[in-house]
């Protein structure tokens, strides 16, 4: 019971990330365009560093682990490139392509489901990967709120479907807690289709949206992103 109430309080955090970010990105206004416009780009590469790092040292070398360095290893994280590829794909041809909402649920979820597993195989890494995960979601929740208010939509609208999200942590978390505890294969599995997916997204749609003609500051969210990521693995050696 102890472990089931530990997985549910820390993917809802994580998933609460979402909508405070949305909801500093409602009350966020700058007077000078050009202001603006460089701490949203600021924002979207702090995101896309904490994504990296997440991938880089937490999913990866714990799904490696779980595979025992199997070369099948490789085409689990080339196969979540493509399915995320075609994903993309699909809502594109739908116009319904929104980078950093797409981006938002399309790591959130399997890494709610990979996190509730680890929990349950008893790893170090449980409460760094959250951490992670929240960490990615508040920049994530600013901007997907910015694209989708771009778009049209009302504010409380979308504030509203954001926290209408936080739900699935703790659901995709609970199950991963679940059934995949002893299932060191599928859940290494599913961590690598994640990760390729979400390396995916950086290269695709993330960040290409960073750079700002004269303003070379941006980019170096995604180091600081990185290093915050890097951080949290230091941190957790103690």
């Amino acid at each position: 019971m102890h472990g089931i109430l530990t997985i549910i309080l820390l993917t809802a955090a994580a998933g609460a990330c979402i909508p405070i970010g949305g909801y500093i990105a409602s009350r966020t206004r700058i007077q000078q365009h050009w202001l603006d416009e460089e701490l949203r780009h600021s924002i979207i590469s702090l995101g896309a560093g904490i994504l990296l790092g997440a991938v880089a040292i937490v999913l990866a070398p714990d799904a490696l682990e779980h595979l025992n360095h199997s070369p099948w290893s490789i085409l689990l994280l080339l196969s979540g490139g493509g399915i995320f590829y075609y994903l993309e794909k699909y809502l594109d041809i739908h116009r319904r392509s929104a980078p950093q909402l797409t981006g938002m649920l399309l790591d959130y979820i399997p890494e709610s489901l990979a996190l509730g597993g680890i929990a349950a195989s008893g790893a170090d890494t449980t409460l760094l990967l959250a951490v992670l995960i929240g960490l990615q979601n508040l920049p994530e929740g600013f901007n997907a709120f910015k694209e989708l208010t771009d778009t049209g939509r009302s504010a409380n609208k979308v504030l509203m479907m954001m926290l209408a999200l936080v739900p699935l942590g703790p659901l995709f978390g609970l199950a991963g807690y679940t059934f995949l505890g002893e299932q060191n294969e599928i859940l290494g599995s599913i961590m690598l289709i994640a990760s390729g997916g979400i390396l995916y997204l950086i290269f695709q749609d993330i960040a290409p949206q960073i750079p700002i003609r004269k303003h070379r500051g941006p980019p170096l969210g995604a180091v600081i992103g990185f290093a915050i990521a890097m951080l949290g693995s230091v941190l957790s050696q103690y």
